[in-house]
């Protein structure tokens, strides 16, 4: 290669990336208009572009590798402002990576193509009445909750912080938790800014006045006295976990209706959005959102069992060490768990593989489980050995995956990966409830050996969004609209 060609090079690809990055600077404008004006929030390929920057817009484009399609924002571009010309349309979540490969394919007038794509949203309301959410407990859980809940309230949209509940431990305590939720080892900083009202004992988070409630048990609690009513509160505690002891949540004034942040005991329904939340009826007033890993593998099974059925099969979770843990050597009323959780691979039971058959009960006695703590400190790993109904291919399993992750219901849900290189540390923030490792299938006649990345605290956090959504009457419609799985 001559020194002319390199230099060549060097000027073409340079250019193009200038160009890319003044047109996602375009895109911010009206991507942020089309959110707070007409409630609208834009995708690639379910990556919300929604108060990202041009280098995240830029990154979100890459997603479409595992399409088989090259898109970037010179693609996108059109569709967005094709979308931001039309009046009279609101509240929906809009695809604009999926729309641009449609019009790929079809060519023609763009203005038109979106003015028509998006018929099933116009004289839609372009505000929707937020809900009230309490978050009891402000721990792990509770403070992702919290920084997922405040990045998409916006004007008007979706669920909306009032108060947490916690126990006032010492002097400063205010300054702490809003110090816990600033910074963040494992997530980062807040996308935004914090500050607390000393006064009013509160914490402001991106204009959100969140009031902390001091309190040691529901029964000391009313939360009208704070301007709370109808509220949907989320116990992320885990100090109750039947009907009975999450029932003294509603008995407090201004709270409607309760979300359990781990698997429930008793017939209490456990949901895994994506799989089973149409069993969510309205007179449900307590739901559990079961755990992370049956949010993790709950939906993969279930899409491997529609197609080739499973007979029965064994879930192994190399999970990361958990508070509940010590980080020395010392007593722990459960078995094994007082040894060293930085130091230690320790092997302890999950529910995990039980609790699949209450959100799925076609699986109910197929599967069995157990767990082994490792020392990293977030994502974990499921691994799904299953014996199914036939011979199958390799790379028909893959495929059928992707397929799903893709152009699905379970899009959200089920992730997909078919690099060589990824670790565990690559999977922090992911908000897919697991991520199917393509490169790591294996296949011997029926036995099926697939395994799933899933970030233990954001990707369950976002189930648990979901959720809460549902519970509190709020849906978009999608653009284009997904295909059943």
């Amino acid at each position: 290669m001559s020194k002319e060609t390199i230099v060549a090079l060097h000027a073409e690809h340079q250019g193009r990336w200038k160009n890319r990055e003044e047109i996602a600077e375009k895109m911010i404008v009206l991507i942020g208009q089309l959110y707070r004006e007409k409630n609208i929030v834009t995708s690639v390929y379910g990556r919300a572009l929604v108060n990202r920057s041009v280098i995240q817009i830029l990154k979100a484009h890459r997603r479409t590798r595992i399409v088989d399609v090259e898109l970037s924002v010179v693609n996108t571009f059109p569709i967005l402002e094709a979308l931001a010309k039309i009046d009279n349309i609101g509240s929906a979540e809009v695809d604009l990576g999926k729309l641009a490969v449609e019009y790929k394919e079809k060519g023609g007038d763009v203005d038109a193509f979106v003015a028509n794509a998006v018929q099933a949203i116009q004289n839609r309301a372009t505000e929707v009445e937020p809900k009230d959410v309490v978050l009891y407990g402000f721990g792990r859980i509770g403070r992702i909750l919290a920084r997922l809940i405040i990045e998409q309230t916006g004007i008007g949209r979706g669920l909306s912080i009032k108060a947490i509940v916690v126990r006032k431990t010492s002097d400063g305590d205010l300054a702490k938790r809003a110090s816990l939720l600033r910074r963040d080892s494992i997530h980062g900083s807040f996308a935004g800014t914090i500050s607390i009202d000393e006064e009013n004992e509160a914490i402001i988070a991106n204009g959100n006045f969140i009031k902390v409630i001091y309190a040691s048990n529901p029964a000391e609690v009313d939360y009208t006295q704070y301007g709370i009513e109808n509220a949907l509160l989320i116990d992320n505690t885990g100090k109750w976990r039947d009907a009975e002891g999450l029932a003294q949540h509603l008995k407090c004034p201004g709270v409607a209706r309760v979300v359990l942040t781990a698997p429930s005991k008793g017939e209490m329904k456990n949901v895994v959005f994506g799989v089973n939340q149409a069993d969510i009826l309205d007179e449900d007033k307590i739901i559990s959102a079961a755990s992370c890993t049956t949010n993790a593998i709950t939906p993969l099974l279930k899409v491997l069992d529609d197609k080739y059925k499973v007979l029965n099969g064994h879930v192994e979770t190399v999970h990361s060490f958990t508070n509940d843990q010590n980080l020395i050597d010392n007593y722990h009323k459960a078995d094994r768990r007082g040894r060293a959780a930085t130091l230690n691979m320790v092997i302890t039971e999950t529910g995990a593989a039980k609790a699949v058959a209450k959100a799925l009960p076609a699986l109910k006695g197929k599967l069995t489980g157990n767990s082994v703590r490792v020392p990293t400190p977030n994502v974990s790993l499921a691994i799904l050995n299953l014996t199914l109904d036939k011979e199958i291919d390799r790379d028909e399993v893959n495929e059928y995956v992707r397929q799903i992750s893709i152009n699905s219901n379970l899009q959200g849900q089920i992730g997909y990966t078919n690099s060589t290189e990824v670790v565990s540390s690559d999977f922090i923030g992911s908000r897919s409830a697991g991520i199917f490792d393509a490169q790591a299938t294996i296949v011997s006649g029926n036995r099926l050996t697939a395994y799933v990345w899933y970030d233990n605290e954001v990707g369950y956090s976002c189930q648990v969004l979901r959720i809460a959504e549902q519970m509190s009457g709020i849906s978009y419609p999608k653009v284009p609209s997904t295909t059943q799985a």
